[in-house]
């Protein structure tokens, strides 16, 4: 029976990358703009007003896409331009740390979106969610590109390559 109860509190824990044309302080002004969130996977919406940027002890609230009851995130740490770490606070028995990482390369910039899990129902939470957390380092490479060429052009048809 040890040994079971030990396998329930090891963590499971990914972490997906994506490979990026914006630069970083796009991205970076993407990740902390947390009113916005109309490119994430995984929640619809949250209380933050907008304008509000991540900081550390900030408490918001959202809702997930999956199934729509509100959760609770807490701001651990940030690292401006490279780093925000967060807790979410979602169901007893599941205990959730994502970690946004951006680093810039002489091929473009890299961002790294980290989950960890904990708790005895998080191989439940895990299966389902999964697949689209695979997407959240995609999905916000997409959306700065995407900004960046609204910037660039003005207008969301036009794409970077249009001369």
């Amino acid at each position: 029976m040890q040994r079971h109860s030990n396998y329930l509190q090891w963590p499971l824990a990914r972490t997906y990358r994506a490979l990026s044309s914006a630069p970083v302080e796009l991205i970076w002004q993407k990740v902390v703009d947390l009113a916005d969130v109309s490119w994430h996977p995984l929640l619809t919406s949250t209380n933050v007003p907008y304008g509000l940027v991540a900081k550390p002890g900030l408490i918001y609230g959202a809702v997930m896409r999956l199934v729509p009851f509100p959760i609770r995130i807490f701001v651990e740490r940030v690292r401006p331009g490279e780093l925000l770490s967060i807790r979410i606070i979602a169901i007893p028995g599941v205990e959730e740390r994502v970690t946004y990482q951006i680093e810039s390369s002489v091929c473009g910039t890299y961002i790294s979106y980290s989950v960890m899990l904990r708790g005895w129902l998080s191989p439940l939470f895990w299966s389902l969610t999964r697949k689209y957390a695979a997407r959240v380092a995609e999905l916000l490479a997409q959306a700065a590109e995407a900004e960046g060429c609204q910037g660039v052009r003005g207008s969301p048809k036009d794409t970077c390559f249009d001369f």
